[in-house]
């Protein structure tokens, strides 16, 4: 069945992504964004790649009303939640503006959607739930307990949609804890373009490969990991976002509320992603090693079992396409 998806934070990287995964399936997109870490751009290309027009409402998702009005307006069927600040070391020096802009856009898009009835929500969640993990690789069953305000903001919003879930049998909620996310899609018209200074080391490899800084920071060569520097489950953006489709159109099959991870269920180390990116540029990549930083952990891997099982989606797109793609879009 054909959705009407409203993307909260739909100009971002994944949220353009996701935009093109949904409308490449068959969907219609709708796109609430303030802006803050996006530009419209990406959505035009979306537009004009797949020959669609998306309606793109320049607006904050706390703003109850504003969903409401989009939600009605729009004949919308289904949200899938990303408006979020996203950037784990600024949540340790933020932590109030995160609390405030990721819990409260959560809360206010349930509230506009429940006004509106519509109950199919799918969340942008994060494997920074998992906080330090005990094992490796980290299936959707193990402990949470997020190390950082981003991680906790995100899971404040679990637990809140979890009780959401359980208080009204009209919701069928997912939460998709991403791992992540790299690459670009495969035209190279649309990326990962953050504004300012990148938080995310692919985005930072990238400003080095292209000459707009000298070199990567890798933040401790001390970790307890084969190399020393931090391990992360790098998943293709394009894998991810078909993930989020595949959730959407497992909704109606659904009761209640279903968690799942987003992941290859492999470890890149930084080194590692580092030499990647090295082989599909020709470059070298300069790096220099400095302290850990705050809020870090040395490994987070995923067990995608339960998404490849129930969902019936995998990842088919692997790191050096990632990066081959990434550099592409450059």
């Amino acid at each position: 069945m054909s959705e009407t998806v409203l993307v909260t934070g739909g100009a971002g990287y994944i949220g353009s992504h996701t935009a093109m995964a949904l409308i490449t399936a068959g969907h219609n997109v709708v796109v609430v964004d303030n802006f803050v870490n996006a530009k419209a751009d990406a959505l035009h290309v979306v537009a004009e790649l797949t020959g669609s027009e998306i309606p793109v409402i320049e607006g904050d998702a706390r703003d109850v009303d504003l969903l409401i009005k989009v939600i009605n307006e729009h004949d919308v069927t289904a949200v899938i939640h990303m408006a979020a600040l996203k950037a784990v070391g600024e949540s340790v020096e933020m932590p109030l503006e995160y609390y405030s802009n990721n819990v409260q856009s959560a809360t206010a898009t349930l509230e506009a959607m429940r006004e509106a009835g519509v109950y199919k929500f799918v969340f942008s969640s994060s494997a920074t739930v998992y906080g330090d993990p005990e094992s490796c690789p980290i299936p959707e069953t193990a402990s949470i307990g997020a190390t950082n305000p981003y991680g906790m903001t995100k899971q404040m919003i679990e637990v809140i949609i979890r009780d959401l879930a359980a208080s009204d049998d009209r919701w069928k909620i997912t939460s998709l804890r991403y791992f992540n996310p790299v690459g670009a899609h495969e035209s190279g018209e649309i990326s990962e373009a953050p504004l300012g200074k990148p938080n995310n080391l692919m985005p930072m490899i990238m400003e080095v490969a292209t000459g707009k800084r000298d070199k990567v920071m890798v933040f401790g060569d001390d970790w307890p990991t084969p190399d020393g520097t931090g391990v992360r489950d790098y998943i293709h953006i394009m894998d991810l976002v078909e993930g989020h489709v595949a959730a959407l159109e497992h909704l109606d099959a659904q009761d209640g509320y279903e968690v799942y991870n987003l992941g290859q269920g492999n470890g890149v180390s930084v080194f590692e992603l580092i030499r990647a990116v090295e082989e599909a540029t020709g470059l070298t990549i300069p790096f220099e090693v400095t302290d850990r930083r705050a809020g870090d952990i040395a490994e987070c891997v995923a067990d995608p079992t339960k998404a490849n099982d129930v969902l019936g989606w995998k990842t088919t797109r692997d790191i050096s396409q990632a990066c081959q793609d990434a550099w592409n879009s450059q």
